[in-house]
């Protein structure tokens, strides 16, 4: 059964290029620009993972996160992972990691394989 997998970046080159990345790894995959568009899918669509960014216009990312549940998050941004962790973005039980930009193709792919399983 092929894995779904929600991109949720304000960049959309940065959607685009994962989009593809997974694409050709055989996952579906879904886009958000922001916080508030992730929330407005996940009322019709449960993906596998979240790739989600920390920075982004929008609901504030401490206020989408908790609303997300059940759904497995590996944030994807160029804040450092110190940050994210004192801002407490990493204390969610459903928080898989963070992953730093930019990434290498490969160690992010091993990644999200390792994470559902793939």
């Amino acid at each position: 059964m092929t894995k779904t997998i929600m991109v949720v970046d304000d960049e959309p080159d940065v959607r685009l290029t994962i989009r593809k990345i997974f694409e050709k790894n055989k996952y579906k995959v879904i886009e958000a620009a922001n916080g508030d568009e992730c929330l407005e899918k996940l009322q019709k669509v449960k993906p596998d993972l979240i790739l989600m960014d920390v920075m982004m216009p929008g609901t504030e990312l401490m206020e989408v996160i908790p609303k997300i549940k059940d759904i497995k998050i590996l944030y994807l941004s160029v804040v450092k992972e110190a940050e994210a962790s004192k801002a407490g973005l990493l204390n969610q039980e459903n928080i898989m990691g963070y992953f730093q930009k930019p990434f290498q193709v490969d160690l992010l792919i091993k990644k999200v394989n390792g994470i559902l399983g793939g």
